[in-house]
């Protein structure tokens, strides 16, 4: 039964930050979102996973890795998009 209920929220959990990380890049925009997010969940999802590993939690090492992996693609959405806005600025000046 434990098992189940990790892997039921590590599953709700993935979903949520996909969608974040999606919506972001749909949207081609910053607002409201801030690139610090994105460098602490990398570096506490890194941790989390060596401690999970160690643990020997499967279930939180697999969620720790997907929410590394989600960071590092929310944080390259996030410098492209920031990129893209500052070139709409500068040609609108």
């Amino acid at each position: 039964m434990a098992e189940t209920v990790g892997w039921a929220s590590a599953m709700v959990l993935a979903l949520t930050i996909s969608s974040q990380v999606y919506t972001q890049w749909r949207s081609k925009s910053c607002a409201g979102v801030s690139s610090w997010l994105f460098i602490g969940q990398i570096v506490a999802s890194l941790g989390f996973i060596i401690y999970s590993y160690m643990l020997g939690s499967w279930v939180f090492v697999w969620t720790n890795a997907f929410n590394f992996m989600a960071a590092l693609i929310g944080q390259s959405i996030y410098m492209h998009n920031r990129r893209i806005s500052r070139q709409r600025t500068a040609s609108n000046q």
